[in-house]
């Protein structure tokens, strides 16, 4: 019988080497942790943006009710808190988001206005006493739907102090070659305590807040290299003084921008490629090719961050272009699309390292573009430590005992040495040589497999083996980052040794 392995989480596994004063092995819990937080976070930001869509439903009848009904209390006391459930759920999509968004040369007193109209059609608003002093000749590079919610959140986190009525003030003004936002209002003020700590997620001096929009604010502050403070009521020249002041000062609009996202398309049919210019040509800079040979060309003039190709293209295929793209750049990001999908290409993709593998016609182009703004913008995966010298060790995820030895004996064809992990917990060690992943392991089947497989791996390779290897496994398993998706070959041990060998090796090279 196999022993099962018991899985401290990523963080208990950092305070115990801490309290042991092992750095090396904190140092691996560390990237562990940083992984898990980055896979929570990507989730968070899915799970949130779905809950969008019931959250419109419910707003849309909710409006057409009031239009047959009447506006009575109830109602607009559902609207209101519809309303409040959009701006918490928006909130918390920002800050699970790691994905900047577009910015472009804007006049920075059209999102202000623009926050300043919905801060007022609110019912608890009216209570309020707003002032608006915003000229039209500043302006910043930024993202106007950002700057309008950062906006909106200071002005609600100034109402939610004030119990009563009150008064808020915005103000835009030039200091020097920059430009700055101000938000004063005469409320109670924030407790001395709290000052140091108002930016972060859920500290708030009101009990009408959740404590999340400062903290959304700080970052859409971060994502446009600006700076957000609490600043002495005495900076502006206000009688009375307000209570609270908060100012955001944007960055020099002179200063140099940095550079644009370069995503090359290669397709020979031109309507593909103009399709993906008018999709993507805001956010980045979109260079057009027609053949293999074209695009590489291009590709040994200059780098790009991301190559979307055609599998089918005259002369050079799309996996070709694919292989020379890596030749040039190890680091190189390549989608490949396809007409006429199958399971061989699907596998040479994998194990060409290709990210992602597009099926024409797209279903949805929106699909689309959300994938390329993924690809273009996550940072790439921080190296793995690299295995000792004397490291042989592969993990096997694997809870079938037979076909569990048979891996086993593959990989001591290999030199190599199995560590048998049956359960869906599996304590973190030192990275290993590899990670084999069955996709039908029962703990965790099938893509949740992928997720545990590629965090045992700690950015080492990892190999699935399927029972029944299909174009959804395959599929998966690229999308996962895997090196390779495998029949199983359990009735030739020589031969899935041999596979083993040669996917652990393209991976190494």
């Amino acid at each position: 019988m196999l022993p099962r392995m018991e899985t401290p989480s990523p963080l208990a596994q950092l305070l115990q080497a801490l309290d042991a004063g092992d750095l090396d092995k904190a140092r691996l819990a560390a990237v562990a942790l940083q992984r898990a937080n980055a896979h929570t976070h990507q989730v968070a930001a899915e799970v949130l943006h779905e809950l969008r869509q019931p959250l419109l439903g419910a707003k849309a009848y909710a409006q057409l009710l009031a239009e047959e009904g009447g506006s009575s209390g109830p109602l607009k006391l559902l609207l209101a808190q519809v309303e409040r459930m959009e701006q918490i759920v928006s909130d918390f999509i920002r800050l699970a988001s790691e994905r900047p968004a577009p910015q472009q040369r804007l006049s920075l007193a059209a999102p202000i206005w623009a926050a300043a109209k919905v801060f007022s059609v609110n019912p608890d608003s009216a209570r309020i006493s707003l002032e608006v002093e915003a000229p039209e000749d500043l302006t910043i590079q930024g993202n106007a739907r950002l700057i309008e919610q950062l906006t909106l959140n200071l002005l609600n986190n100034a109402r939610d102090a004030m119990s009563g009525r009150g008064r808020v003030k915005v103000t835009l003004a030039r200091e020097g070659a920059s430009a700055a936002l101000y938000v004063s209002d005469w409320g109670p003020g924030i407790p001395d305590e709290l000052k140091t700590r108002i930016f972060e997620p859920y500290v708030s001096a009101s009990k009408r807040g959740t404590g999340l929009g400062l903290a959304v604010c700080r970052r859409i502050a971060q994502e446009h290299h600006a700076q957000i403070a609490l600043v002495p009521p005495t900076t502006l020249r206000e009688v009375p003084p307000p209570a609270t002041v908060f100012r955001v000062l944007f960055p020099p609009t002179d200063a140099p921008r940095p550079p644009r996202k370069r995503l090359l398309v290669v397709d020979d049919e031109g309507i593909i490629r103009m399709v993906f210019k008018d999709l993507m040509d805001k956010e980045c800079e979109v260079i057009e090719a027609a053949t293999g040979e074209a695009a590489l060309e291009i590709l040994r003039a200059s780098p790009v961050d991301l190559i979307v190709t055609d599998k089918n293209l005259p002369g050079l295929s799309g996996l070709e272009l694919a292989q020379h793209a890596r030749k040039l750049d190890p680091a190189s990001r390549v989608i490949l699309m396809t007409g006429y999908p199958s399971l061989v290409t699907t596998q040479q993709a994998l194990q060409l390292g290709v990210v992602d593998y597009l099926l024409k016609p797209f279903d949805d182009i929106r699909q689309v573009r959300a994938l390329l703004r993924q690809a273009l913008y996550t940072p790439a995966a921080p190296p793995a430590p690299a295995p000792s010298a004397a490291m042989r060790r592969v993990d096997v995820l694997e809870d079938n005992p037979a076909t569990a030895r048979l891996i086993s004996e593959a990989l001591t064809l290999l030199g190599l040495e199995a560590r048998i992990v049956a359960s869906a917990e599996a304590a973190a060690m030192e990275p290993p040589v590899g990670v084999v992943v069955s996709w039908d392991f029962a703990p965790a089947y099938g893509k949740k497999a992928l997720e545990l497989a590629r965090g045992l791996s700690q950015g080492a390779p990892f190999v699935v083996l399927a029972e029944h290897l299909t174009m959804e496994t395959a599929l998966a398993s690229l999308r996962a980052g895997a090196a390779a998706c495998l029949p199983k070959l359990l009735s030739d041990t020589t031969a899935l040794s041999r596979e083993l060998g040669l996917a652990f090796k393209k991976a190494a090279s």
